[in-house]
């Protein structure tokens, strides 16, 4: 999760360093421009930043990254894979592609990456919210903190050389337009990257400040009420909802449901502890994500209990109608202060044709004064 923010950042940042830089791949939604699109491009640009999904992975053949990031290993597409160590197969598929002049930019927080990259050859930048690691990139005080040491050197051209520069304060995370502390993570990864393929990471404060919520992640749509509406469509599995959830102080309501991807909703319940004043749940999936966050509830798991403004235990609603009934069932269970988080946690395609056209709807809702009860 975060492939899309995480690439279009560290795109955004080499640019802003005076790189030749494009951003392509699977980031779609009229973002970017597929892969093939910028292999045809005359001149060649001096740097292409890819996002790349797991089915894209699968299929690899001719690819070697002077730069490779993986943001963090989650569950997710258990519709299309029988296992989810099936699923890591194919995110392994960058491991292998790599090679000894491959700098590897890596979540220092994730233990199961850490044990997937261990046995490829290559440099090592390591991010973490939680711990200084140098080389690397971390959060200090609410500093974001670059050091790269010389592990850059070999990624970089001999147009561009990475110098070596020590611990380096990149921005204040409180100052980022990007909500959520899993995009503090995003931007942490971001640098590294941008810094491994050439970027000055002293024009990164003032470019990190600039970026913006790209559309249907964590994107704030309005203020109905006092309530804050926060479209988030794009999170399209558990862990991506839960980075989210995570991410706010809460209270909040949260939105959740779609197509199913056959994930345990129970899983939830450790982010929401808190911070969930409600979940809504609507679609294909609702009565079974109902039913697993209720038998969480039941089984002692922390979900949905008073806290942080949050005066007493969350309520569980299945919505059995469309999408507007379910986003008014959030309003109405939603107080000034609080967050109204439309963060589905499945794909779109019981509804809608795609997770943008969700987020369209949720968008349009906010802007007309919230759905009808």
């Amino acid at each position: 999760n975060g492939k899309t923010t995480t690439a279009a950042l560290c795109a955004h940042l080499l640019r802003e360093a005076g790189v030749d830089a494009v951003l392509g791949g699977n980031v779609g939604g009229g973002l970017a421009p597929p892969a093939s699109t910028l292999a045809a491009l005359d001149p060649a640009p001096e740097r292409v930043v890819l996002e790349l999904s797991s089915f894209q992975l699968a299929g690899v053949r001719d690819l070697s990254p002077a730069v490779g990031v993986v943001t963090n290993l989650g569950v997710d597409h258990l519709d299309r894979y029988a296992t989810v160590d099936e699923y890591h197969r194919d995110k392994r598929r960058l491991f292998e592609a790599g090679d000894a002049d491959t700098t590897w930019v890596l979540n220092g927080d994730d233990p199961a990456l850490e044990r997937m990259a261990e046995r490829f050859p290559g440099a090592r930048l390591r991010f973490s919210l939680e711990r200084r690691t140098t080389p690397g990139a971390w959060l200090e005080d609410g500093t974001m903190m670059v050091d790269t040491g010389d592990a850059c050197a070999q990624a970089t051209s001999a147009a561009r050389p990475s110098a070596r520069s020590g611990p380096r304060p990149i921005g204040r995370a409180a100052e980022m337009r990007l909500p959520g502390r899993h995009n503090v993570a995003n931007a942490l990864a971001a640098a590294l990257a941008a810094a491994a393929a050439g970027a000055d990471p002293k024009t990164f404060d003032g470019a990190l400040a600039a970026f913006g919520p790209l559309p249907h992640r964590m994107e704030p749509v309005g203020t109905l009420n006092g309530v804050h509406w926060i479209n988030d469509s794009k999170a399209t599995n558990v862990a991506a909802c839960a980075s989210a959830l995570r991410g706010l102080s809460g209270p909040l309501v949260l939105l959740l449901g779609g197509a199913d991807k056959g994930e345990d909703f129970g899983e939830l319940g450790p982010a929401m502890a808190g911070k969930a004043r409600g979940v809504v749940t609507y679609g294909a999936t609702g009565s079974r994500a109902a039913a697993e966050i209720r038998s969480a509830l039941a089984a002692g798991r922390p979900a949905l209990v008073a806290g942080q403004g949050v005066t007493q235990a969350g309520v569980v609603v299945e919505s059995k109608g469309g999408f507007d009934a379910a986003v008014a069932r959030g309003q109405a269970l939603a107080r000034s202060g609080d967050v109204l988080l439309l963060s589905p946690a499945c794909s779109s395609f019981d509804m809608f044709r795609d997770y943008r056209e969700r987020g369209r709807t949720f968008r349009a809702l906010a802007a007309s004064g919230g759905a009808a009860p």
